[in-house]
């Protein structure tokens, strides 16, 4: 097992995990845990590596990340989510895990790119009021939340984009919901509509930006019907 930080809520019979972004940590899941947990679920939330109270490495190549998450969570969960570059880590490592069910929420699946790394590196020094310029729609408390995510997160995760060719999925092995963001920056149309060839099922969240869970976790919790 690795010693990555775990935030947990509920004591229920099934087992879900939640995978976290990049920049963010496991308080990002601050209202979808304890929703979880209402509907029975032990859940288990994983700071990523640099991020959080998690120890930091000495190189944050993908597969290292990966393989520290896929320790320290427990293996053949009933649910699986990530988001963003936790979207991709949870599929790197889905074969592993074994989820019975498995949800990327509008996943960082494209080729990185200097500017995005940049663009990633710029957050480091923000202030409360570019954190609630950037995302209007939060909750003041997301607000917070981001803002101290910010404050522990070593920039040095940005490795894990640099260079980063993309990543394609062959056909999902358990169920897969592709919950995108409306309209997604990650998953254009034409790859959405390609993955859906795939076998993933597709479904998006309207007027919504790449958090979707803090900018409407109504909407957020109602495209997970029947996956949850």
């Amino acid at each position: 097992m690795s010693d990555l930080n775990i935030r947990e809520w509920g004591d229920g019979d099934r087992t879900a995990v939640l995978i976290h972004g990049l920049t963010a940590e496991s308080t990002s899941w601050w209202r979808v845990g304890p929703a979880l947990a209402d509907r029975g679920y032990h859940v288990y939330a994983p700071d990523l590596p640099g991020h959080g109270r998690s120890p930091r490495l000495s190189g944050y190549r993908l597969e290292s990340v990966a393989d520290a998450v896929a320790e320290a969570i427990p293996g053949e969960p009933e649910l699986a989510l990530g988001h963003s570059l936790g979207a991709l880590v949870l599929a790197t490592i889905v074969d592993r895990v074994r989820p019975a069910r498995v949800v990327y929420e509008d996943p960082a699946w494209l080729a990185g790119h200097p500017a995005i790394a940049e663009a990633f590196r710029a957050q480091k020094n923000w202030t409360i009021e570019d954190v609630r310029a950037a995302s209007p729609r939060w909750a003041p408390q997301a607000w917070q939340f981001k803002l101290d995510a910010l404050s522990h997160w070593d920039t040095r995760t940005l490795e894990v984009v640099d260079g980063f060719p993309g990543y394609d999925p062959a056909p999902p092995a358990a169920p897969a919901l592709l919950l995108l963001a409306d309209p997604s920056a990650t998953v254009a149309p034409e790859r959405a509509a390609e993955l859906a060839t795939r076998g993933f099922e597709v479904r998006s969240v309207a007027d919504t930006g790449h958090v979707i869970h803090n900018d409407d976790l109504d909407g957020f919790l109602a495209g997970l019907d029947g996956w949850w």
